[in-house]
């Protein structure tokens, strides 16, 4: 524990010099690469220090000339530094509002090219989410954890449809992600790094452009979700 708690004291120390670089690429580079390229060297330094390999199937599914939405499960706070290592995209994460009061860190979110969302009012939500649309149009890909809250015993939680709405609005394919593995390494509430090898495991495109009202979105969430339980293992 003493030693997770270490590791973890010196993965936020690295955190504040590079997110003041991150904040310096933002009036730089508008496409938002660099920014994401300084969140790779800092989710490759989570996983350094941790002892944590991530290795990916299906990556061939992703076109690198495309932008996608990627929705997968979420199970552990080792999700985001695993698909900044594993997509081999120039991905965008949608955020709540309150991480960005975070000193430093969190001013490199809110002004960084990353997307918030004010849960606590539905009319900024709306906002946020149309924002995000206009951005994938633009040619940026946005990754989602379609549960919308970390899993509690490992087991695949029901997906929320938000997601499913942006991807529908932007009219962008999706890219299921099965993320497998990260439960055990860190389970919601602890504090205890159990280091283990993490497997993202990317589905075929689900095409969006044709969904049209409830019962078609309702459909596309069922279709994503069987893609990222046919991967998933259960890590309770």
């Amino acid at each position: 524990m003493i030693v997770s708690l270490f590791k973890m004291f010196l993965m936020w120390f690295v955190a504040m010099p590079l997110s003041i670089i991150a904040l310096l690429t933002t009036p730089l580079d508008r496409s938002g690469r660099m920014y994401h390229g300084v969140t790779r060297i800092w989710s490759h330094f989570i996983m350094w220090l941790f002892g944590i390999n991530v290795r990916s199937k299906g990556a061939e599914f992703i076109d690198p000339s495309k932008h996608y939405i990627y929705i997968s499960n979420h199970a552990s706070a080792f999700d985001i530094p695993a698909v900044v290592v594993g997509i081999p995209d120039d991905i965008r994460f949608i955020l709540k509002k309150e991480l960005t009061r975070i000193p430093i860190w969190g001013w490199a979110l809110k002004y960084g090219h990353y997307i918030t969302i004010d849960r606590g009012k539905a009319r900024d939500a709306r906002k946020s989410l149309e924002e995000a649309a206009d951005r994938m149009r633009n040619g940026a890909s946005v990754i989602l954890f379609a549960e919308g809250t970390r899993t509690r015993d490992g087991k695949l939680q029901p997906f929320k449809r938000g997601a499913f709405t942006l991807a529908v609005k932007a009219g962008i394919p999706i890219i299921p992600v099965t993320i497998n593995n990260t439960f055990r390494i860190l389970p919601r509430g602890s504090m205890h790094v159990h280091p283990a090898d993490i497997e993202l495991v990317f589905g075929k495109p689900i095409p969006t452009a044709d969904v049209a009202g409830r019962e078609d979105e309702q459909r596309l969430v069922e279709r994503v979700r069987e893609a990222i339980a046919s991967n998933y293992i259960e890590q309770g």
